[in-house]
């Protein structure tokens, strides 16, 4: 690697004459004029006008660096603001299986992680009651059919009319109570998702099956094998992760920022080096009040996989856009108090990088708005990594050049 440092050859010429010339006189008075005169032949602005500097990269050594070059481009520059949160899902979205009835737990079909269909099968429950229910739903049903028929009889008497209306009354009622009965056990025995037309037909069912009402995954199981559970008890939960959304916390201040359809960014631990993107959707109207801010809620774009709910996440939202030309942070490097960016030219098989003076604007992440001085060509390139090396290798190079 190399520096190149320009300086006019005619000033070093011109000095040295001088110089030569001055040192010949013996009166003091001329040696000042002359001296004089040297300084002001290369003084600062004329030296400065002529200074270049560049820093040369071989191929080998651009390929080791991994240099990222490109032209400039327009982009989206955000004013933001910051919001922490979790991974959520919609309560519909979210499901706890439960008992009607005390009952063992006879098997689990599966396990925390586990994919499930809706009406899909998650464990067997077994008890004597259960095997009362049906039997009691058997005998009601007898004794249903015996008592239309026993009704249609009083009826067809009374209206020959020769059988009593309180006979036909009493048929009546009777049929219609066995009816109700019979219609409250069959509810009963879809809500323990046993096969009614089986027990009609004289199947007494051991274990009922415990069903999930929603597609998801198992997020947690309560119970064991042989375990005796209460009714009502929390047996398994499940989430339609497919829904999962972004929950942000947005403080009091910057509440008046917020509103539906804005862009959020944010990023999870397990995707380092990610960002994902979310609208929003919902701002809470109401404060939480340790801490007192309120809650938004965004509906995730780019999902994937791995997104579960309860996962921290740090996000910004973007509150308003502008387009600017910007480089990443990599690509600007601060030095005596100024901002510089590397235009790249190619010659021969080596890569020429020279620095070129910008003043910085707003920040979005990891990229930064530049203005220049001088608008460059459309066609030039840049460097967009590596500046802070770049840099330092072209003072090093100034430092042994000086030596």
């Amino acid at each position: 690697m190399k520096t190149i440092k320009y300086i006019p050859i005619t000033a070093m010429l011109m000095a040295l004459t001088l110089t030569s010339c001055g040192e010949s006189k013996t009166k003091d008075g001329q040696n000042e004029k002359i001296n004089s005169k040297t300084e002001e032949t290369i003084s600062d602005d004329e030296y400065s006008d002529g200074e270049a500097k560049e820093v040369m990269l071989t191929a080998q050594q651009f390929e080791a660096l991994q240099m990222e070059i490109d032209t400039l481009a327009q982009r989206n520059m955000s004013g933001y603001v910051e919001a922490n949160g979790t991974l959520e899902v919609p309560p519909q979205n979210e499901a706890i299986i439960t008992t009607l009835a005390g009952a063992n737990v006879a098997s689990i079909e599966v396990i925390e992680g586990d994919e499930v269909k809706k009406n899909q099968a998650v464990a067997f429950l077994s008890h004597p009651s259960i095997i009362q229910i049906q039997s009691d739903y058997l005998n009601a049903y007898s004794n249903s059919r015996f008592l239309q028929q026993e009704y249609e009889r009083q009826k067809r008497l009374y209206e020959a009319g020769v059988a009593s209306g309180m006979n036909y009354q009493k048929g009546t009622a009777d049929y219609e109570a066995s009816t109700a009965m019979v219609n409250g056990l069959e509810a009963q025995l879809r809500q323990y998702n046993i096969n009614v037309s089986g027990v009609r037909n004289g199947t007494i069912y051991q274990r009922v099956a415990l069903r999930s009402p929603i597609a998801g995954v198992v997020e947690k199981v309560f119970i064991k094998t042989g375990q005796y559970v209460e009714p009502q008890t929390n047996l398994m939960e499940i989430v339609d992760t497919d829904h999962v959304h972004a929950d942000l916390m947005v403080f009091e201040k910057d509440v008046d920022k917020v509103k539906k359809g804005q862009k959020v960014r944010f990023s999870i631990q397990s995707r380092s080096g990610k960002e994902l993107e979310a609208e929003i959707y919902s701002v809470s109207q109401t404060f939480e009040q340790d801490p007192k801010a309120v809650h938004v809620h965004a509906e995730i774009e780019n999902k994937g996989g791995g997104l579960i709910p309860g996962m921290y996440i740090k996000g910004r939202i973007e509150v308003d856009n502008q387009q600017t030309t910007a480089l990443p942070e990599s690509a600007i490097v601060t030095e005596a108090g100024k901002d510089y960016v590397f235009k790249v030219q190619k010659e021969g098989d080596a890569w020429s990088f020279i620095p070129v003076e910008v003043t910085t604007g707003e920040k979005d992440g990891d990229w930064i708005a530049i203005r220049f001085f001088e608008t460059p060509d459309p066609n030039t390139r840049f460097a967009y990594n590596n500046a802070y090396y770049l840099m330092g290798e072209m003072n090093k190079g100034e430092a042994e050049h000086e030596h």
